[in-house]
């Protein structure tokens, strides 16, 4: 037994010892003369990081990272890896593998986005962490290069920007915004501006100055980096249903930023002039009649303006050129058209509401030649024709009386 523990021993020995060489292997040196640029900017070399100044980087930018160095061994798998690690946010990329020779130079180049988190400081400092690793072999050390991150010179942020998602044609809603300045810099004279251009409408607001940290003294800050506000915007009531763009822009005196969002916008009356027939067939030099209501959905009193069109082909009229609609309710015109030739006619009723186009009622009418019979006027004059001649002929069969049979008497011979 004792002999077989002294056995056991001498093998975990050996294995100890040869998992410490392939750790040693493993471990050993890949890469030498080490140049790290950022941006084209050498901040490492093969004695160490270069004694300058730390380069200055922007949050929130993407950044070019490029890592040079001589292979001291043969490996395959070869991977570069940069790391930047904020205080929330940490950043990541790996270089697509390759493999390197022995004495040979190699040369990646990878982009990275620098952390935005820079909240109570205008600038601060990140590390940027390189490592070069293979299949078989590691690099002996990560290389740590300081970066000094500053926040943009002039960058407003919406924190939020609140609005209903869907809103009905004529309703006034409420755009809610809150704004921090994020940037090296105060903003001065800031305006916010909501917009909907496609309905061509909008609305501005002054949100004063924002300073780049707030200056607090016990809790009393007098100045601050963030401000709230609100903004109305009107939709006409004539708008079709859909989804539109809502644009909010904030400007000061250095900077313009802006955020879209999508709204959906909903209309029952998208539109309010109804026509129940667009289409008559007349006899040339007759009138076709055509019924128009007119419906005001809003909360006020509307007065529309009908305008008909008349050229040489058609005449046409309204029964009122000037309606009045009360608030939430409807009016009926009618429109009266005329053409002394045959032929099909297209002719355009016109609604305004003060000197804005409200609608186009496109109508059309066939007008026939005076002449020409109708099929079936004629139709049941035929029927008529043959219903006398069918009468005449029952009255003549009715009439006609008889013969009388010949009578025969008894013969004797």
């Amino acid at each position: 037994m004792k002999n077989l523990a002294v056995f056991f021993s001498i093998v975990a020995s050996i294995l100890l010892l040869a998992v410490s060489v392939s750790a040693i292997v493993i471990n050993g040196n890949l890469a030498s003369s080490i140049d790290i640029e950022v941006d084209g900017e050498s901040v490492y070399d093969s004695i160490g990081p270069i004694n300058a100044a730390n380069p200055a980087v922007i949050a929130g930018d993407v950044i070019a990272v490029k890592t040079s160095f001589i292979a001291d061994k043969d490996d395959t798998d070869v991977r570069v890896e940069l790391e930047i690690e904020g205080e929330k946010d940490e950043y990541r990329v790996v270089s697509e593998s390759f493999d390197v020779e022995e004495g040979q130079k190699y040369s990646k180049t990878l982009l990275i986005k620098v952390p935005s988190e820079l909240k109570d400081d205008v600038s601060d400092y990140v590390f940027l962490s390189v490592e070069i690793d293979g299949k078989e072999y590691k690099s002996s050390s990560v290389y740590d290069i300081s970066l000094r991150v500053q926040r943009p010179s002039y960058y407003p942020v919406f924190k939020s920007i609140s609005v209903s998602q869907s809103i009905k044609a004529g309703e006034t809603f409420p755009v809610d915004v809150v704004l921090k300045n994020m940037g090296y810099n105060d903003l001065d004279d800031v305006y916010v501006t909501a917009k909907i251009s496609e309905l061509g409408i909008e609305k501005s607001s002054y949100f004063g100055d924002l300073v780049n940290l707030e200056d607090c003294d016990d809790d009393d800050c007098n100045k601050d980096d963030t401000v709230s506000g609100r903004l109305y915007l009107e939709v006409p009531y004539g708008v079709s249903e859909g989804a539109y763009t809502l644009e909010v822009e904030v400007s000061s005196e250095d900077t313009v930023f802006s955020e879209l969002k999508s709204i959906v916008i909903e209309n029952d009356f998208a539109n309010n002039i109804i026509v129940t027939n667009t289409h008559q067939s007349i006899k040339a030099g007759e009138d076709a009649i055509y019924n128009l209501l007119i419906v005001n959905p809003t909360n006020s009193l509307k007065v529309y303006r009908v305008v008909t069109e008349s050229d040489g082909a058609v005449s046409s009229s309204a029964s009122a050129t000037i309606v009045a609609v009360p608030a939430g309710s409807s009016k009926t015109i009618s429109v009266t058209a005329n053409a002394e030739s045959e032929g099909d006619y297209t002719f355009n009723v016109n609604v305004f509401s003060g000197e804005d186009l409200v609608s186009t009622v496109a109508l059309s009418m066939s007008a026939e030649d005076k002449s020409v019979t109708s099929p079936m006027v004629v139709l049941t004059v035929i029927l008529a024709i043959v219903f006398l001649v069918l009468l005449v002929v029952l009255i003549v069969l009715i009439g006609k009386k008889p013969e009388k049979s010949d009578e025969f008497g008894e013969s004797y011979y």
